[in-house]
């Protein structure tokens, strides 16, 4: 009998056809195109939304807006109002509160913070951990971790030990894998500078991986080690970045690092008693101990001199790009292959426009290893390739260009001299400047939406004390316009903007002098002749 006609079976369902090169296969279970996949139906949703909004029926409203005399920060769908006691909810369809907690003293002022999410595929020692949430660092140097949706306080570390460090800054070394917790530069009274004694500690950086949050290690930055000019440091993706007064940017393996130099790993909640210090590891008044001391110079992966210690690495192969460390140099940037330092054909971008504001470049944060080079009135995006028949050479070449539809404005001015000559001189308006009465656009922001794949830009088309902007939303792939939000509110180019594109929210932060700050929501919504 065969298996189809025996009693009580059912037959399985014959396989829908499907692409049978291996090729074709691999990418789209890349793109999870397959039932199975767990992204497959979150791919879709995306595709639908930026269909929608997209349309030109679709508008986006200005639903809600707020002023405050603090800053107003945005994480993920929250709002966070008077230095983080007051969190509100974006995505309903009015912003509404998700906590307020009474007003905290100064000692509990919180000085930066990060947000942190659950890790796909691991398991947590505790259900909390599941849930977003808050990690903050607070001017008494504790690190808090705080339910994002209640602002509890969920774990609580004690940074500063015996010594006086001053901890301000938070980032990410692996984002929502390896944090970094930074002090501020350490520098002496100048009593004390007058009195001859030395400082060689220039930063600490205390590293922790997240969720569960655990400890593993503080260093010191001692210029003993790495030299008297250095300015700041940072640790980014492995690698330890020094910067100096002289333009000299240099990078170490950091995880190296930590192999060579641990003295001893610790544990948070760890009793310990080393190097004459007895105490709780992360616990008041103990805090860390500095376990990672780093007593000769580490191996030197690369040193780039630049401008302003203006550095970046991307692209494929790796590149990295520079400005020339002469102050002639702004302006222009040269991009070279970080193998062996050549600079690559086309490699010297240089818009030569006329701005008070420079131009900025960067590599594109969608990692397609495409570089975005932003000036006053034009976006270039830029692509690496091999030369032809030079394997070993790359060349950059314009992948697309979104222009503002800015006229060069040329002014004559005539001026009649004492004998009846006339004199007409001829001259080009700066491309920003504020006295400039255009209608013209200038890209000011640009920024990347990576679950909608959409290059987001926001263009003064108005200057003075009544401007007037936009947000304008691009085809990432080709940099087709595909929709236009106008802003409702004024913009004034001499105020500090922020502004947040967050699947159907569009969210503008407004710093205003004497700290004074505003944030307006706008929430899509479907037009119709009713809301009209």
């Amino acid at each position: 009998m065969c298996p189809q006609a025996a009693p009580g079976r059912v037959r399985a369902a014959p396989r829908a056809p499907g692409p049978h090169n291996v090729c074709r296969v691999l990418a789209r279970r890349a793109h999870g195109f397959y039932a199975r996949d767990a992204g497959v139906a979150h791919r879709k949703n995306l595709g639908l939304l930026r269909k929608i909004m997209c349309q030109e029926s679709t508008k986006f409203k200005n639903v809600w807006t707020t002023h405050s005399a603090s800053p107003i920060a945005y994480e993920r769908g929250r709002i966070y109002m008077d230095n983080y006691q007051c969190c509100i909810s974006s995505i309903a369809q009015a912003p509404r509160i998700l906590y307020q907690k009474s007003k905290c003293a100064k000692s509990e002022k919180i000085e930066d913070a990060l947000l942190l999410e659950c890790p796909l595929g691991e398991m947590l020692p505790s259900p909390s951990d599941y849930k977003a949430s808050l990690i903050v660092l607070t001017v008494q140097n504790w690190l808090l971790r705080l339910s994002a949706d209640s602002g509890e306080v969920l774990e609580k570390i004690y940074l500063a030990g015996s010594c006086c460090k001053s901890f301000r800054y938070l980032s990410w070394d692996t984002p929502q894998e390896v944090m970094v917790v930074k002090t501020i530069q350490n520098k002496l009274p100048a009593a004390a500078r007058q009195a001859g004694i030395q400082q060689s500690v220039l930063f600490y950086l205390a590293v922790f991986q997240v969720l569960p949050l655990s400890f593993i290690g503080m260093l010191e930055i001692n210029k003993k080690i790495f030299g008297n000019s250095v300015t700041d440091v940072a640790v980014s993706n492995g690698i330890l970045i020094v910067m100096y007064s002289v333009g000299l940017v240099r990078l170490y393996n950091f995880k190296a690092i930590l192999e060579q130099f641990m003295e001893q790993p610790f544990d948070l909640g760890q009793e310990f008693n080393w190097n004459g210090q007895v105490g709780v590891v992360g616990k008041y008044p103990f805090g860390l101990p500095c376990n990672i001391k780093i007593t000769d110079t580490p191996p030197l992966l690369f040193e780039a001199s630049s401008l302003e210690n203006a550095f970046q690495i991307g692209g494929y192969p790796w590149h990295y790009i520079i400005t020339p460390n002469k102050k002639k140099h702004k302006g222009v940037f040269h991009i070279c292959s970080l193998k062996d330092n050549t600079l690559a054909k086309n490699g010297i971008q240089d818009m030569k426009c006329c701005s008070l504001e420079p131009d900025w470049i960067y590599f594109h944060p969608d990692m397609s290893g495409r570089i975005i080079h932003v000036g006053p009135n034009l976006i270039k995006v830029l692509k690496l390739k091999e030369v032809k028949n030079r394997t070993d050479q790359m060349e950059i070449a314009e992948d697309f260009t979104i222009v503002a539809n800015r006229e060069n404005c040329v002014n004559n001015t005539v001026t009649v001299t004492a004998s009846g000559r006339v004199v007409k001189k001829r001259f080009n308006l700066l491309d920003d400047d504020p006295e400039q009465e255009v209608t013209d656009a200038t890209f000011k922001i640009v920024d990347y939406e990576d679950e909608l794949d959409l290059l987001s830009t926001v263009a003064v088309t108005q200057i003075g004390a009544d401007g007037r902007a936009h947000l304008d939303f691009h085809c990432n792939e080709h940099g087709i316009l595909l929709k236009s939000i106008p802003f409702r509110e004024s913009w004034d180019v001499t105020y500090s903007h922020e502004v947040y594109f967050d699947k159907d929210l569009v969210l503008h932060i407004e710093q205003k002098p004497n700290r004074r700050f505003s944030c307006y929501v706008y929430q899509m919504v479907c037009d119709t002749a009713k809301d009209d």
